[in-house]
């Protein structure tokens, strides 16, 4: 017999919200968003900049910068609401259930220590081992990531290996302890195109074989085709769309991904001119009414540009777009 626990998400995210509050008044970042990951699984979260993709991660970790706040919703791990916890109880979960990996190896890097006294100090916190046990895990986790001579790698200093081999170092950082959840958070941007592919298999490859759930956000639909089992499109701080990775990528439905998809260029389809997408995301204090898509869509209709439409349910996943209220499936 299956158990409840065994079918329940690993994270659910339910309705939230990021505020900041200003002179001016009070600017929406993360505007209703809610989504799951199952365990084992990897979400990417893809969109243009400011589409609030990075404060989505930030939220779930708990490293929203003041004066940004959770201003509602719900984040949940493993059946537990996390949310809403105290500084140091929220600190104790990141590292041991949840793990990050940043854009820039060297925010999560000291440069003052050594990679080895940085495992270990992290390993030591989490988990209840001796130093010497937690120095031989921290060895057998850089050989894990692909750090050839270990052994004496280990006590090197971050400003001592490439911008590739640090991810690879904050990669193992994350898997220290083993936890449930990985947020990776633009891991590849920075690194060449070969190093980034490089990345994206080890995670995947580590994942699976520790059992981890990712949360992916990037811009990079090529390295969500090649990484993610479900994309959720984020636009102004609403999901516009979510489902499988081969349906959103094949069959996208909101105009928004169309738009995405169409400017990606396709191997082996010859076309004069790739799909251009007018216009910019509006700032946050120009969130237009209605659908926050609607001044560039070519399908906006009146009711896109007065009432803001929720998720709805598609085939494989969900849409949040009028052209597929009551089953009309986009026949506009």
């Amino acid at each position: 017999m299956t158990s409840p626990r065994a079918n329940r998400p690993l994270l659910e995210v339910d309705g939230l919200r990021v505020e900041f509050p200003t002179r001016r008044g009070t600017l929406v970042a993360v505007d209703g968003v809610s989504f799951h990951i199952d365990p084992g699984e990897v979400l990417g979260v893809v969109g243009e900049s400011g589409a609030g993709k990075s404060l989505t991660g930030a939220a779930i970790i708990g490293l929203i910068e003041p004066p940004g706040r959770i201003a509602g919703g719900r984040v949940t791990l493993d059946g537990r609401r996390i949310d809403d916890l105290p500084y140091e109880e929220m600190r104790r979960i990141r590292g041991r259930q949840i793990g990050a990996v940043f854009q820039d190896p060297l925010t999560s890097l000291n440069p003052l220590y050594t990679i080895g006294r940085q495992l270990v100090e992290t390993i030591c916190t989490h988990l209840d081992v001796t130093p010497q046990q937690a120095r031989a895990r921290a060895i057998t986790l850089l050989q894990e990531v692909g750090i050839t001579a270990a052994e004496r790698r280990i006590d090197h200093y971050p400003h001592q290996f490439s911008g590739g081999m640090r991810q690879r170092v904050v990669i193992a950082l994350a898997l220290c302890a083993n936890p449930r959840l990985i947020i990776a958070d633009e891991p590849t941007t920075a690194l060449d195109v070969s190093i980034q592919a490089q990345i994206i298999a080890l995670l995947k490859k580590l994942c699976r074989e520790h059992g981890a759930a990712v949360m992916l956000v990037t811009h990079d639909m090529g390295v969500i085709a090649e990484t993610a089992d479900r994309v959720a499109v984020m636009y102004a701080g609403r999901i516009a769309e979510i489902g499988p990775v081969r349906d959103v990528i094949k069959r996208p439905k909101h105009p928004y991904t169309i738009g995405l998809m169409g400017s990606i260029p396709t191997i082996g389809r010859n076309v004069e001119r790739l799909t251009q997408i007018d216009g910019a995301m509006p700032r946050l204090d120009a969130i237009p009414p209605g659908c926050a898509f609607n001044p560039r869509c070519p399908k906006a209709f009146d009711r896109c540009r007065g009432e803001r439409p929720e998720a709805m349910a598609i085939e494989h996943g969900q849409v949040a777009c009028w052209l597929y209220a009551n089953g009309r499936m986009g026949e506009r």
